[in-house]
């Protein structure tokens, strides 16, 4: 089944390469969208694919790097539209 996901990730999250290493186990797991800082220190993904994928990826976010702090994660579900190729970091 897929799904997508909007994640928001809380906590120590940029400046600690949180966004590289989501980009790349998002391409390990086959998963499209994207990844972004927000301007309050927040990092924010929106990620489309196999539901046991997303899964992989949320349980990531939890932990993230070695030198993040994670405090809170938020999952927001929605139904998959196809519009993502590839996974990328944006502005």
């Amino acid at each position: 089944m897929e799904a997508r996901a909007r994640i928001i990730i809380t906590g120590q999250v940029q400046g600690v390469f949180f966004r590289r290493e989501i980009v790349d186990l998002a391409k390990r797991l086959e998963i499209a969208g994207w990844v972004r800082n927000l301007p309050d220190g927040r990092v924010e993904a929106l990620a489309e694919g196999e539901k046991t994928r997303l899964d992989e990826l949320v349980q990531f976010c939890h932990i993230g790097p070695k030198a993040a702090r994670v405090r809170s994660v938020q999952v927001e579900w929605s139904n998959y539209t196809g519009e993502h190729r590839g996974f990328r970091i944006t502005k």
